[in-house]
């Protein structure tokens, strides 16, 4: 019903920058949620950071002041900004949307970020 393309992910030295998009379509309904995940090998998935249809966002607290969330809600994509990337940041890193009536979402397929050290 809805799918989610990201893009954006790549190698990057420690320091540097990297800008990851996902485009969402199918039936997305108005009030809703899209955010970033991130999976590193041997982890659980977490949280990088969130903007609801509203523009209210959440941070990791490790990434807060160097990543910034947005999007662009008539073309229902959403954008991390990362910048000052470290190692811990390496890991395939993907896309989440919510329609806010029900529990579950949608993922999309990830796209690897690797900072060398």
């Amino acid at each position: 019903q809805v799918q989610l393309v990201e893009s954006g992910g790549d190698l990057v030295q420690t320091g540097g920058s990297l800008r990851l998009s996902c485009a969402a379509s199918g039936s997305i309904f108005v009030v809703n949620v899209l955010g970033w995940y991130r999976q590193a090998p041997g982890k659980q998935r977490e949280l990088v950071a969130s903007i609801s249809s509203g523009g209210t966002t959440d941070y990791s607290n490790s990434v807060k002041g160097r990543f910034t969330i947005s999007r662009d809600s008539a073309k229902n994509t959403v954008y991390l900004q990362m910048n000052s990337l470290k190692p811990d940041d390496t890991a395939v890193y993907y896309c989440y949307y919510r329609d806010f009536r029900i529990q579950n979402g949608y993922w999309g397929q990830g796209t690897q970020v690797t900072v060398s050290s």
